[in-house]
């Protein structure tokens, strides 16, 4: 199945087609009302750890390294991704930052990790059920 997922910085007016608009940032966007922002969840869980965004906002570590590090912690955390691929499986799904740069942000790692454990879950799903071919065959 294919997904419709989109990243967009929040501060971007709110368009029809977002979808669910879901801010994935553990800080408030600076000069932002939640009134003003039509947003379906703020989800934080499924942000860098704040350790690991300050490392990089800082410049004390690469984004290759950043992008290693934060695809451990989902890794580490798989269920953080839930919530989303919620959203995601009821239709489009607009990822909001408030990153000036959103290729260099954690949205698009944000992205690829969650269509993986989409594709990972629907693959599971099709190996439980047996196709009609073999229905009484199986033992």
């Amino acid at each position: 199945m294919s997904y419709d997922i989109v990243l967009k910085r929040i501060y971007r007016p709110a368009e029809p087609e977002d979808g669910a608009r879901v801010l994935v940032d553990r800080l408030w966007p600076r000069g932002k009302r939640r009134e003003s922002l039509a947003l379906t969840d703020w989800y934080r869980d499924a942000s860098p750890s704040p350790a690991l965004r300050r490392q990089y906002h800082l410049g004390e570590i690469s984004h290759a390294v950043f992008a290693a590090r934060y695809r451990g912690e989902l890794r580490d955390d798989p269920d953080c991704l839930i919530p989303l691929m919620r959203h995601a499986r009821r239709g489009r799904l607009t990822l909001l930052s408030a990153a000036r740069e959103l290729d260099d942000s954690h949205l698009p790692i944000l992205r690829e990790a969650l269509l993986q454990a989409l594709e990972a879950e629907d693959a599971e799903e099709r190996e439980l059920t047996s196709p009609p071919c073999f229905k009484g065959q199986i033992r």
